[in-house]
This record gives C-alpha cells, sequence and structure tokens, in this order.
C-alpha cells in the first residue's frame, strides 16, 4: 500500500483529454492537504462558524486562491469564502455568471480530528479493512460500487475518523479546475464565482451567505456523493420539539410528589412507526427522525426531524406526531406534553422547475467526463436549499463520495479527478459558442 501523500503527489492526467498542460497540484494531493485540516463543526452553537477550526482552511483557501488569479477575493466576518475568476472570453457580460459552492466543515458527530488518510492503490476488489479499527469494515457486499472501482485507487481514513470527502472533495475539485483553467488559457469560459461555506452541516453557516455579493446568475453546489449523481430535488424539512413536563422532589419523600418526564418520553419514542424511521426507508419514501434531546425528572426535551419530498407528507408527519402525543398523554396524564414545529428548509425542485437549463448543463458536462448522469432527489438538504429560495437557484453535484458522515467514507483517485472534468466541461458549456478566448 503506497502512502497517501506518495501517491497523492503524482500528477493528475485528468485534463489532459481537455487541455495541454496539467494542474500545478493534483486534485487527489490537493484533497489530501485539505483532509488534515480539522474542521468538524458543532451542533447548538449560536455563533457562526461554530468551531474556530474552520477559519483554519478558510485562511489557507484565502492564500491559495489568490495564488491562482482569483479576483475579488473575500473572507467574511462570518467565514465565508468569495472568489471570482473573470472570463477569458469576449462579450463575456453576454454570458451568464456561473457559481460553484462547497462546505468547509465536517459532521458533528464523528471526530474530524487527526484524519490520517490511507490510499488504497490499484483496488481489487476485496471488502477494505480500516487499519486503526479493524471493526471498521467498507465491505463489498454493503457497498456493492466497489465492484465497479477495480484498479481504482480507494481514498479512506484509517478508522477512527470520517475522511472529509463532504465536503473537502468539492472543495479540492473546485480549486483544481481553477488550477486548469489558469494553466490553459485556451479553455473558454465565462466569469465564475466561487464560495466555501462554514457549518453547513448543522445548517446556520449559509444564512450569513451574501447572494448580492457572490454575483451569480446560479449556482452549483458540489456536494454530492458517487459519480454521475445530479440532484434537482431536496427534502421539504420541518423540525418538531417535544417537550415533556413532569415535576421534581427530593427521591426520598418522592412518594405522591414526583412525575417523572422521562417515561412518558420513552412512551412517546416508542409509539414512532418503525417504517417511518430513517433506517427502515429509502427512495422517496419520507421519514420522522427522533435524533436528539434530553432527559431530567422536570423536564425532558424530544428533537425530531420530519423529512418527505412533499408537503402533504410533512403534514400527514406531523398529524402523526400529534395523535402519538394524545396516547402518551393518556397514559401518562400528569406530564405536559406540547409540540411545536418549524419549518427548516423546502424541497428546491419548487424553484428548478422553472429553470431546466442548469439540469441540462449538467447532464451534459457529466456526459462529456465519460460518466452516466443520473438525475435523482437528495435524502438531505444541502446550502442549495437556502440559496435557491433566496434568489439563487441552487442543484447539487456529484463529489465521487461515498458513507458521508461515517467512519466507512471513501471517494477515489477516479472519482476526484472526474468530478474535476465534469467542472471544466460545465464551464465551457455555460460559456455557450463563445468567441475566441482573449490573449
Amino acid at each position: 500500500m503506497m502512502s497517501a501523500m506518495d501517491l497523492a503527489d503524482q500528477t493528475t492526467s485528468v485534463t489532459r483529454p481537455l487541455a495541454q498542460r496539467p494542474p500545478a497540484e493534483s486534485v487527489v494531493a490537493r484533497f489530501v492537504r485539505y483532509a488534515a485540516i480539522d474542521t468538524q463543526s458543532a451542533e447548538d452553537v449560536a455563533t457562526v462558524p461554530s468551531t474556530p477550526t474552520q477559519w483554519d482552511l478558510a485562511r489557507l483557501l484565502v492564500d491559495e486562491l489568490h495564488a491562482l488569479g482569483a479576483q475579488e477575493v473575500w473572507l467574511s466576518d462570518t467565514c465565508v469564502v468569495y472568489a471570482s475568476i473573470p472570463a477569458n472570453i469576449d462579450d463575456a457580460a453576454a454570458v451568464p455568471v456561473i457559481g460553484l459552492i462547497a462546505h468547509m466543515d465536517t459532521a458533528p458527530a464523528v471526530s474530524g480530528a487527526n484524519v490520517n488518510v490511507i490510499i488504497h492503490s490499484d483496488y481489487q476488489g476485496s471488502d477494505i479493512v480500516l487499519p486503526r479499527d479493524p471493526t471498521q469494515v467498507i465491505s463489498v457486499a454493503a457497498n456493492p460500487v466497489l465492484k465497479d472501482m477495480v484498479g481504482d485507487d480507494i481514498i479512506t481514513a484509517d478508522g477512527t475518523t470520517l475522511l472529509g470527502s463532504d465536503d473537502k472533495a468539492g472543495i479540492a475539485e473546485i480549486l483544481t479546475m481553477v488550477d486548469v483553467l489558469r494553466q490553459n488559457a485556451q479553455i473558454p469560459h465565462g466569469t465564475i464565482a466561487i464560495a466555501f461555506t462554514p457549518d453547513e452541516e448543522p445548517g446556520p453557516g449559509i444564512e450569513t451567505f451574501d447572494v448580492e455579493r457572490f454575483a451569480a446568475s446560479f449556482a452549483y453546489t458540489i456536494d454530492g456523493e458517487g459519480l454521475g449523481g445530479i440532484y434537482n430535488e431536496t427534502w421539504h424539512a420541518r423540525t418538531a420539539t417535544v417537550t415533556f413536563t413532569g415535576r421534581n422532589t427530593h427521591p426520598g419523600t418522592a412518594k405522591g410528589v414526583l412525575i417523572n418526564s422521562v417515561f412518558a418520553l420513552a412512551d412517546y419514542v416508542n409509539r414512532l412507526p418503525r417504517d417511518m424511521l430513517p433506517e427502515t426507508t429509502d427512495g422517496r419514501d419520507g421519514f420522522v427522525h427522533p435524533g436528539r434531546g434530553s432527559i431530567e425528572v422536570e423536564e425532558s426535551v424530544l428533537v425530531i426531524g420530519l423529512r418527505d419530498f412533499e408537503t402533504s407528507g410533512l403534514d400527514a408527519q406531523e398529524h402523526l406526531l400529534r395523535d402519538i402525543a394524545s396516547q402518551t398523554q393518556a397514559r401518562f396524564p400528569d406530564v405536559g406534553i406540547a409540540i411545536e414545529v418549524e419549518e427548516s428548509y423546502r424541497n428546491i425542485q419548487d424553484v428548478l422547475k422553472d429553470h431546466p437549463s442548469l439540469i441540462d448543463h449538467a447532464i451534459e458536462a457529466t456526459r462529456r467526463a465519460g460518466l452516466t448522469p443520473v438525475v435523482q432527489p437528495i435524502r438531505g438538504g444541502t446550502d442549495g436549499t437556502y440559496l435557491t429560495f433566496h434568489g439563487l437557484p441552487t442543484p447539487d453535484l456529484f463529489t465521487g463520495g461515498y458513507n458521508f458522515h461515517s467512519k466507512q467514507e471513501f471517494n477515489s483517485r477516479r472519482g476526484l479527478e472526474k468530478t474535476t472534468e465534469m467542472l471544466i466541461h460545465l464551464v465551457q458549456i455555460v460559456a455557450g459558442s463563445a468567441p475566441t478566448p482573449n490573449d
């Protein structure tokens, strides 16, 4: 097994069909560097970014954007990195500005500190046992896509952390594309707006995004999974907070006085239908997800995610939660039960249906990269769910990665390279029948 940095430092050839000169740094080497930086975000933190380490990657990216010839490079006071790549075509004002966005943070649920990237070179189709924790096995049975990756170089962490492909792969792919364009002035493109965002995983980071300053006509988040995936739908999402109120007292003299809210919460959770949970649903099935909360005698709180591709499905889920509350209330009449439901985000398809060219461009770029495009919903949300409803239509595109938010997360050399190649095609397609590039 070759070490990560030895293999990553080899120059990529992904762009040679499109360009005479390769990037100065391969996309794999760039990704390995970014993965080593701890940018794990945190839930329920009022500040943006939620963790100070996200500034480390942000400042590095600012320096690298300057070195790659980007203009209007700016780091906001909420850790959003903005930049612009100038057009190299005549009449650039007639070409729409395309935005490319990726996020810097990694998921709060799994450690992103001390990531040790391992590259399994010339993969031959067997299960991948991660060396620092042999119980972490990326099996072919659970990941049948591995059957199509024989001969590729599979990129993982060592089993003790996530890899960070979500979404440092997207960052590496965007900046490698910029590197290629800088090396090859003959590749025509219009103005490209670039942004790297904090706190995508917990959510609040994108709410500080300056859409007007970004100045794109439309954008793509590079934040999806396996090769070819083009995501034109996200969930409609709501968050239900169920509060159970009891009465505390000293347990030594509690008889007839103490009312323990914990038992009501447990009863409530046990009534949730098992066929409506994330672990039993897929495809276009919605779910209810009791994801977090707190328990105390006096007050226990359960936070439940509601997800469906249709608002009618969310309405049905909300009705179900209130029915269950009534059932639990009947069993625990002394416990107060209150439910508050808030909208989290909406399905981007509500807007993207009026912008079919965005998906058409992505399909063509994917085909030109030699991949099979698969237009599909994403069972989640992205920064694009916020941006799309704030004047910037934003579908999501693949990164080549799998098993996000997991110690078994993986990507591959081909995944990183082919995504980069797709982006180079995409900016050319947006430029359209471009005039001869300026010297």
